[in-house]
């Protein structure tokens, strides 16, 4: 999207300011349907460090991620999703979740909820 949906950009202002990450957002970028929770950019950041951290070829990388000490960007402009998954024909990829930035710009859809499928 050329004009990233208000009302998004303000759902995302809102998990910032609450420092809350349990809102289930779905989210549909080019080539892909996106399902997780929000979480405020410096949580997002923290657990992506945390990970890096515990691997021996990447853990220099895990600096990059810390926190600016400017804050996140007002408006924000990418949403952070943890406990995320790819929805692909019947499966989520990863199955366990895993943290995704994306650009507010990108999104073309969205809704409020986590989608997932059931064998039933």
């Amino acid at each position: 999207m050329s004009n990233p949906d208000a009302l998004l950009v303000d759902i995302a202002t809102m998990v910032e300011s609450e420092g809350s990450n349990q809102m289930p957002l779905t989210v549909v970028v080019p080539g892909a349907v996106i399902t997780g929770r929000l979480a405020p950019e410096s949580v997002w950041h923290e657990r992506v460090a945390e990970v890096l951290a515990t691997s021996d070829h990447l853990k220099p990388f895990a600096t990059l991620f810390a926190p600016s000490p400017d804050g996140p960007p007002t408006p924000p402009t990418h949403l952070h999703l943890h406990v995320a998954r790819i929805l692909q024909g019947s499966y989520g990829l990863p199955h366990t979740g895993g943290m995704y930035r994306i650009a507010i710009a990108d999104i073309s859809s969205w809704t409020v909820g986590d989608l997932s499928y059931s064998d039933q």
